[in-house]
């Protein structure tokens, strides 16, 4: 593992979770380092950091794919780092809304659920 590709990908997800902390990577580490570590490397680091697309545009597509599959357990954390990420309040419900087409209004609702409850706890009014 380069150091510099860990410390990128820390970078990148300090920035995607507004802090310094996040505990569930923290408890993936203190169960299996390795795993912690490839979720840095690979999935910050490698992914993250490519340049052809920003972090915006990058949460963007995740959000997109984590509700077309209804990858509702996910989504919490995408969320707020779309929006530590600089994605509009409003970007995340028309997205939500434009997804309702093509994956139903189960998985839309059950999305828009997780939204509201962010925007709540963030304060976010449209």
């Amino acid at each position: 593992m380069s150091d510099n590709r860990y410390e990128q990908g820390m970078d990148v997800l300090k920035k995607m979770v507004g802090g310094e902390q996040f505990p569930p990577l923290e408890a993936i580490r203190s169960f299996y380092p390795d795993f912690a570590n490839m979720i840095v490397t690979n999935g910050f680091a490698d992914i993250y950091c490519r340049p052809e697309l920003d972090h915006k545009q990058r949460e963007m597509i995740t959000l997109s794919s984590l509700i077309t599959q209804g990858a509702i357990d996910q989504l919490n954390f995408h969320v707020h780092a779309a929006l530590n990420v600089g994605v509009r309040p409003v970007e995340i419900v028309e997205l939500v809304m434009h997804l309702s087409g093509y994956v139903g209004f189960p998985k839309a609702i059950s999305s828009m659920d997780v939204v509201m409850r962010i925007f709540k706890e963030r304060e976010i009014q449209l």
